[in-house]
């Protein structure tokens, strides 16, 4: 363009130091590794920071009951043996008169087929389930005689495909082997059954009993066990012949803030299902009573979901009110897999080595701290301090709350571009005097910018961050009306505002168009230090309105942020420094302004902090164009 070769090296360099906004790293960096220490202090351990913005976007959480939706506290309060219901509502209550607690091979099957311990303290170590089984035993038998009298030869343990444990114990020279585990599947290794210690065929009316009992029990939200033994002559006993002893129902109550958090996520547009290894009565029972459905479930069965093709699966993953009952880990792998091809994010609740696949593949992982194991906290990406479901909608409002505060302060910081670049351009293709120096777009955007920008990353959330439907998984964060609010609108009012004070400190120094003025002249140094200014004023303005997107100012609290003040305190200390201080006036190239002076962009700052709150009014009252145009 003909221009001299410093003239054009000062416009390359001006041109890419305004254009780059050097702040934003260091202030998005700081902002995650701040919202990774509070939701730490919530409880939630968050392992990647990028995973907080995922948290933000999940549409479905796949939760487990056990332990997450329910207290994972578990004890024993029904037996059903000898034909007869008996409730134990207190374990510690004595009930010698109940003839069921006279059944010793009920008791060595509940203490025998088992892998917790009692400690010397009289506490219990182990499964929380396995765990119950012992502490109302020891109410009414001597553990450590039992254990000691009937030594393990043999375990298969229990697992998800298996759903049963079986050990076997030698009684004397006789050995016994003693199975728990579901009662469907125990049901069908049984041929026989005890009564008032009386052994007998087990007929299939009996087993139709047996069956509708374990249904009562289901339906009250009990995690049912069934228990059989027998005589074997081989260590590991042959999984059939077994005789039937009853069903023992275990309690392990909701937790208190669960149905409050899932009432949170509907309302928020997120869809939760319950994946679990239970009974499906069980778990539709715990499901109604933390509100996880309403009216009547679709229960799917680990069976159904290997029977149901692509296509269907797809279909009923698009339902509303869904239990998944009995799965093992594929089933758990597939539903998050055929969730993901739908579009959704998911968030997926796990705490044993089975869940692990499932947790890698979901988009967030999500274990458990206390019962978990290492497998499955290693695969995860975030960990949950108190195994507590609500800690994850926590968790999820903390995540939408992160992403909308880095998009206010990326807004905040990309404002102040346009004031930077348009000097350089106008330079160049218009020949106005250059009205800022690089040094001092660097103390902006390394000074100014940097305490306000981490007060917007403090915010906290606006009261519908968790009323509105997940973000889009496409949706960027550098959207086109972000782009053209910060640039377009809020960027052109400070560029206005920085060449009015420019031009009026020159024009009112006696300088006219086209004269030459040296770089170091004192009005141009003035005029310079005008404009500087001018940005830094309006941008307190900015920050200001770019506290809340949608909620007005005045209702958030206008001095509720006391990082955003401070912030605004010290870009005015820095104004004081770089304006008013001899020896950084030369290494800066500025000179001190007169109080008017320092007055002509405060019009500026206060039409853009009023237009905004009124563009916010109407974007509250959903007005169309503001919504499709003036929003971000």
């Amino acid at each position: 363009m003909g221009k001299p070769l410093i003239g054009s090296i000062i416009f390359a360099i001006g041109i890419i130091v305004a254009n780059v906004p050097e702040g934003l790293l260091p202030t998005i960096t700081l902002a995650l590794t701040i919202a990774s220490k509070r939701m730490a202090k919530k409880n939630a351990l968050v392992k990647n920071l990028e995973s907080i913005e995922t948290l933000g976007s999940t549409t479905v959480i796949c939760t487990d009951k056990t332990g997450t939706l329910t207290q994972n506290k578990m004890t024993l309060s029904t037996i059903f043996a000898n034909n007869q219901i008996y409730e134990y509502t207190n374990i510690n209550q004595e009930k010698k008169n109940t003839p069921i607690l006279e059944s010793e091979i009920l008791f060595k099957t509940m203490i025998l087929c088992n892998n917790a311990s009692k400690k010397l303290d009289n506490t219990f170590l182990g499964d929380p389930t396995e765990t119950a089984l012992l502490q109302f035993s020891n109410n009414y038998i001597d553990l450590d005689k039992i254990n000691t009298d009937y030594e393990r030869i043999h375990e298969t343990p229990f697992d998800s495909q298996t759903k049963r444990m079986i050990t076997t114990n030698l009684e004397g020279k006789n050995k016994i082997a003693y199975m728990k585990g579901a009662p469907e599947v125990i049901l069908t290794k049984c041929s026989k059954i005890i009564y008032n210690n009386e052994i007998r065929i087990l007929s299939d009316k009996e087993k139709e009993d047996i069956n509708s009992q374990y249904k009562t029990l289901a339906l009250r939200g009990e995690r049912v066990l069934g228990f059989a033994y027998k005589e074997t002559n081989t260590e590991k006993a042959i999984e059939e012949d077994f005789i039937f002893i009853g069903l023992v129902g275990l309690l392990d109550p909701p937790r208190a803030e669960i149905k409050s958090a899932i009432e949170k996520c509907h309302t928020a547009g997120i869809k939760v299902i319950m994946m679990t290894g239970d009974y499906s009565l069980t778990a539709e029972a715990i499901a109604k009573q933390v509100g996880l459905i309403q009216g009547k479930p679709t229960i799917l069965l680990g069976e159904d979901i290997d029977k149901t093709d692509e296509s269907s699966l797809k279909e009923i993953l698009k339902q509303d009110n869904l239990i998944f009952a009995r799965t093992n880990p594929a089933h758990k792998l597939r539903i998050v897999k055929t969730l993901q091809s739908l579009g959704e994010i998911v968030t997926v609740t796990g705490d044993g080595v089975n869940d692990a696949p499932a947790l890698k593949n979901a988009d967030m992982g999500v274990a458990m701290g206390l019962m978990g194991t290492e497998v499955a906290r290693e695969a995860a990406d975030m960990v949950l301090l108190d195994d507590n479901f609500a800690t994850i909608v926590i968790a999820i409002e903390e995540g939408r709350t992160i992403f909308d505060n880095i998009k206010k302060f990326v807004a905040y910081i990309l404002t102040s571009n346009v004031p930077q670049i348009l000097p350089f351009i106008f330079f160049v293709l218009l020949g106005f005097p250059l009205a800022i120096s690089v040094i001092l777009i660097l103390a902006i955007d390394l000074g100014t910018d940097l305490i306000p920008a981490l007060g917007l990353a403090v915010e906290k959330p606006e009261d519908n961050v968790m009323k509105r439907k997940p973000r889009a998984r496409d949706e960027r964060l550098l959207s086109k009306r972000l782009l053209f609010m910060s640039y377009g609108i809020i960027g052109m009012i400070q560029a206005l505002a920085g060449f009015f004070t420019f031009f009026y400190i020159l024009y009112a120094g006696g300088w006219s168009w086209g004269t030459e003025l040296a770089f170091n002249n004192p009005l141009y140094l003035k005029a310079v230090t005008g404009y500087f200014v001018s940005i830094i004023i309006c941008q307190i303005a900015d920050v200001l309105i770019c506290r809340t997107r949608v909620e007005s100012l005045f209702v958030k609290g206008f001095f509720q942020n006391k990082l955003v003040y401070a912030g605004i305190f010290a870009e005015l200390v820095l104004i004081g420094i770089i304006a008013y201080t001899p020896f950084v006036n030369t290494f800066f190239q500025t000179a001190p302004l007169t109080l008017f002076e320092l007055l002509l962009p405060i019009p500026f700052a206060l039409f853009i902090l009023f237009a905004d709150e009124t563009r916010k009014y109407y974007l509250r009252k959903q007005n169309k164009f503001i919504q499709k145009y003036l929003s971000w």
